[in-house]
């Protein structure tokens, strides 16, 4: 795809036409353009619910793609799914339309604004939800950009009156590259999305690439517990004396010190110590320390915009999850049921970690799906380790998402990982199977990026169909 000479404003874009408008990242967008005024339309392959929400709020929607749908078109705005060989693409090109990238759309929308930009290979999209609504319920209207939909804030994108611009920044094809952030928050770096950068090293000089984007005076903060995003922040101190650098964490290198982690149920709560000796308590209503850490860095960016440690503090307490983190979907027959997006090695891990402090002393047991054929073939050895955690383990084939299948990569791989050869590849029988190993007090985690949140619902129902045939 082509892209402008440089950084377009919203008034260059004109009437914006967005291929793919029904996806999270892409509908995103749409919201903000449209709230913005600007005119807009779009084409998905699927008719999805959000199409109807986009049309009432002013969006032309088309479902299918065909040339004649850009022709009214003076920007085309792309996701990476979109190839070469979509008509309403090849039309935009052969009329010479600038076609931008979906995070250079938003890039464009966040001019002007104090841009706070959150990348990282994990913990991305809960850690621009606690921003946002930390900033929200202190008052200050953030416009946000976030990859999942928000309970606490109603949708996953919304134009604010306040300064601040809170975006979640997808590294996994290095977009994040795109953004002129203020503030630049790095939760961690690990080897990931190796079909785009080829090696580990890539995707390290990517991120040291992304926080050297911050101008003068600009803030990064990063995870000093995270080898990746710590070796981020000394790369950056090396040769950058112009911008300044927050470290959070449990560690010593930390600035933003967290200590006497505690996890009850759904909660969690640490000491937060400051860069001037202050402690704080920091309390959640989301399990892990993982989330903790994710606290840790949106509190350093509340405290950089102004907020003082009770509104940063009382902010975060007010934040319930984003949408497949770890949500709640119901209990049936004293088993709790949750899913989660988790779909790298270390996201698994974490999940499910938190599901035993949630499980207490009940067991966990996963239905869990592979994510793209490349990740598994990369993982399949880190992923039968994480999901060792749990009690028992069914799998699903692979989610291709896409990808092609690669000879001989299957959730076999995963499976010959898992210690005690405890886990199951039986797609048809797969609710089943995790149904009939959970009883009172368990805990059920449906795990994957891909459709495995489907099995939630049925899996439900029969642990209530389960239960009236007592």
């Amino acid at each position: 795809m082509s892209t402008t000479a440089q950084q377009p404003t919203v008034n260059d874009l004109g009437r914006v036409h967005l291929l793919g408008i029904g996806g999270v990242g892409v509908s995103a967008v749409a919201r903000l353009l449209l709230a913005e005024g600007v005119s807009v339309s779009g084409t998905d392959a699927k008719d999805l619910p959000v199409l109807d929400q986009l049309r009432a709020a002013g969006a032309t929607v088309y479902v299918g793609f065909d040339a004649d749908h850009v022709r009214d078109a003076d920007t085309l705005v792309v996701s990476s799914v979109i190839q070469a060989g979509n008509p309403e693409l090849e039309e935009a090109k052969r009329r010479g339309l600038p076609v931008l990238h979906r995070s250079q759309a938003l890039a464009a929308l966040m001019r002007g604004r104090v841009g706070v930009t959150v990348a990282g290979t994990h913990g991305k999209t809960t850690t621009s939800s606690m921003i946002a609504v930390m900033l929200r319920h202190a008052g200050l209207e953030p416009t946000f950009a976030i990859g999942a939909p928000i309970p606490d804030l109603g949708t996953n994108a919304e134009l604010g009156q306040g300064s601040a611009f809170v975006a979640e920044a997808d590294e996994s094809d290095g977009s994040f590259l795109n953004y002129t952030p203020s503030i630049a928050i790095v939760t961690n770096v690990e080897a990931d999305h190796l079909d785009h950068y080829g090696t580990a090293q890539a995707v390290h000089q990517a991120f040291d690439r992304y926080a050297d984007l911050l101008p003068a005076t600009g803030l990064l903060v990063a995870c000093s517990d995270d080898e990746g995003a710590a070796g981020t922040a000394s790369t950056l101190e090396q040769h950058r004396a112009d911008v300044r650098v927050v470290r959070y964490g449990f560690g010593d290198a930390a600035q933003l010190r967290l200590s006497a982690a505690d996890h009850s149920g759904l909660t969690s709560t640490a000491t937060l110590r400051d860069a001037e000796g202050s402690e704080h308590l920091l309390s959640l209503h989301v399990p892990g320390d993982h989330n903790l850490l994710n606290a840790a860095a949106a509190y350093a960016v509340g405290r950089e915009l102004g907020l003082t440690p009770r509104a940063a503090l009382d902010g975060l307490a007010a934040f319930g999850g984003a949408a497949r983190r770890f949500e709640f979907g119901g209990t049936a027959d004293g088993v709790r049921v949750y899913d989660d997006y988790a779909h790298h090695p270390t996201e698994v891990r974490a999940a499910l970690r938190a599901a035993r402090d949630v499980a207490g002393q009940g067991k966990v047991h996963v239905l869990f799906q592979p994510h793209l054929f490349t990740r598994t073939r990369d993982f399949a050895q880190e992923f039968g380790e994480a999901l060792s955690l749990a009690d028992s383990v069914q799998l699903l084939p692979i989610y291709p998402a896409r990808e092609e299948p690669i000879p001989g990569v299957t959730s076999e791989l995963v499976a010959a990982s898992v210690s005690a050869n405890h886990a199951v590849v039986a797609p048809a029988g797969a609710a089943a199977a995790v149904v009939a190993a959970a009883k009172e007090g368990d805990v059920i985690m449906t795990i994957g990026a891909g459709d495995v949140t489907a099995f939630g619902a049925p899996i439900l129902e029969q642990l209530r169909t389960r239960a009236a045939a007592r």
